[in-house]
């Protein structure tokens, strides 16, 4: 794994870029601890999702990812955190269950709060956290000029002290009808197959959503060349791998915006933009296929597991997964993995990390 350089001036993100094999995939016994799996199911809170392949290769996955499933699926929902943390909600979706949920507001300017893994997280600004009456710890760099002193505050509901009587719950039990006690909007995804019945959700009216992709089919562009030279694992030619992996990084970020740069023909003013397509670079049809919503992890993974075993062995793709934003300047956690064309398990990786 290679990092980029940093700027020593200002850092906003980081990106590291992965060369590596892909295991032996069984669809019946998915990976989950290697790479590139690991990091797709690491991610938390997902917005968008991008498959980019060959044209002619769009009647394979169609099957497979289009019509042969329905698109994940999500709610809004308005609950305060007291609804949260009692009654059939707490027990059904909180001690028996698994869900996802994402509060409103912008982090480091709002009070925001997630809940994943049964883990609560709070984000909170100096005086919600005081009158809360909670333990925390600061949030971001201390002594950071033109910024306001925040604390996140984290309780792990599943744990068995995680009860009624017990005095840690009690504590956040109190904060929830006093301090924290106003209704928040809040994204919900069930990643259990099981549905309670009765739902406690439905007594609060929650709205339903399905993330339908969609198709950008015959995209006519200018495609470098997608197959890293591998000497470099034995010459060390790092500063031309890291050339390689910027160059296509880029061009398929530019894909996935559908720019007119990388459109065949494209004429813009060079004093407009500067950007070219590697040299080397061959005419080709693409197609692009996206989801946006609220989307698990799990589907993340799934999704890149159904693409493997839908395309031929040596057909390239590109899947990308991108999560909500993290702070103040919209910064986000980012994935790109690509399968170059004619290879034999090679995977290259990329992973945006967001400077929080």
């Amino acid at each position: 794994m290679l990092a980029f350089t940093e700027n020593a001036v200002h850092q906003a993100a980081k990106c590291f870029v992965t060369y590596g094999l892909m295991c032996h995939l069984d669809p019946n016994q998915p990976p989950s601890k290697t790479q590139p799996w690991a990091t797709l199911a690491s991610q938390d809170f997902v917005h968008r999702a991008d498959l980019i392949i060959p044209h002619d290769m769009l009647e394979s996955v169609r099957g497979r990812l289009i019509e042969g499933r329905t698109g994940p699926e999500f709610k809004r929902v308005v609950l305060s955190l007291r609804d949260i943390l009692s009654g059939d909600f707490f027990t059904e979706y909180i001690k028996k269950g698994d869900v996802l949920m994402l509060s409103e507001g912008r982090r480091g300017i709002d009070n925001v709060f997630t809940l994943r893994r049964g883990i609560l997280t709070m984000f909170l600004d100096k005086e919600a956290y005081e009158r809360a009456g909670l333990v925390g710890k600061p949030d971001g760099p201390k002594g950071k000029r033109g910024t306001k002193p925040r604390w996140i505050v984290e309780f792990d509901l599943t744990a068995p002290s995680m009860f009624p009587g017990k005095k840690g719950f009690d504590r956040l039990v109190y904060a929830s009808k006093n301090a924290l006690a106003g209704p928040i909007t809040w994204l919900f995804c069930n990643l259990s197959t099981t549905i309670p019945n009765p739902d406690p959700l439905s007594q609060h009216s929650p709205i339903g959503y399905t993330c339908n992709p969609n198709i950008s089919e015959a995209i006519d562009v200018m495609m470098p060349n997608l197959t890293p030279d591998v000497s470099f694992l034995s010459s060390g030619g790092r500063e031309d791998f890291e050339d390689f992996s910027t160059s296509v990084y880029e061009w398929l970020s530019l894909v996935r915006l559908q720019s007119p740069r990388v459109e065949i023909g494209d004429q813009i003013d060079p004093y407009l933009s500067r950007y070219k397509v590697p040299e080397g670079g061959e005419k080709n049809t693409v197609c692009k296929i996206s989801w946006q919503g609220f989307l698990a992890p799990s589907w993340s993974r799934q999704t890149l597991i159904d693409i493997v075993t839908a395309l031929p062995h040596k057909a390239w793709f590109s899947f990308s997964t991108t999560t909500f934003s993290k702070g103040l300047t919209g910064d986000n956690t980012e994935c790109t993995i690509l399968r170059p064309p004619n290879s034999s398990g090679e995977y290259l990786m990329w992973e945006v990390k967001a400077h929080e």
